[in-house]
């Protein structure tokens, strides 16, 4: 390859590394151009997926302020840039690399931090953004603004309010356990005309 041609390489991966979320690095080996074809039509716009040189990827992750680890960048590579969701992309990647064991997913990034192969495992267990945010607009049970922020929001702060709503019910649960001593206690008949107040509904915040 011509040297022009190496740094036009170099600024579009570095362009790629700057623009994405974050990136899933793998080995892809023994994977035909149809399985190739296949995976990126599983990623769709969650993720665009090239094939590229490990001696150009480090020059460009450096141009784009992300420190590769020298271990990710043995074998051929290919990444996944994460344009969208990433637990998408996760479970996109892991899901493949079950029936096509040729795909070897050697580790990430994602928000600025390094993931290790098993990290990125565990991040495609996770419910995906979409599912974690309905969930959160149920308990908010807040204003419509709320709920458009939480669809701006980035994933690692949704991860963190949805562990916030899970303390605030925990700290709620040991008050509504006294109080339900007190409400068994009245033994007052209630006439036709009145009916028990309904419980406020609660809901259950589980992200990956």
């Amino acid at each position: 390859m011509a040297r022009p041609d190496k740094a036009a390489a170099v600024a579009e991966l570095a362009d790629n590394f700057r623009e994405s979320n974050g990136a899933v690095l793998t080995e892809y080996r023994g994977l035909t151009v149809k399985q190739l074809q296949e995976l990126r039509r599983i990623l769709g716009e969650t993720a665009s997926y090239a094939v590229a040189k490990n001696t150009l990827t480090k020059i460009a992750a450096k141009e784009a302020g992300i420190d590769i680890d020298d271990a990710l960048l043995t074998g051929p590579t290919a990444i996944a840039f994460i344009s969208g969701d990433p637990v998408e992309t996760a479970k996109g990647l892991r899901d493949f690399a079950k029936v096509n064991t040729h795909l070897v997913i050697k580790g990430g990034f994602l928000d600025g931090k390094q993931l290790s192969a098993d990290e990125i495992k565990k991040l495609a267990d996770l419910e995906s953004r979409e599912v974690l945010l309905a969930k959160m607009a149920g308990a908010m049970k807040g204003s419509l603004q709320n709920a458009v922020s939480l669809f701006a929001a980035p994933l690692a702060q949704t991860a963190r309010l949805v562990a916030a709503l899970e303390a605030k019910k925990a700290e709620e649960s040991p008050a509504e356990a006294a109080a339900a001593p007190a409400e068994a206690a009245d033994t007052t008949p209630a006439t036709e005309d009145e009916a028990p107040a309904a419980d406020a509904e609660d809901a259950t915040t589980t992200e990956g």
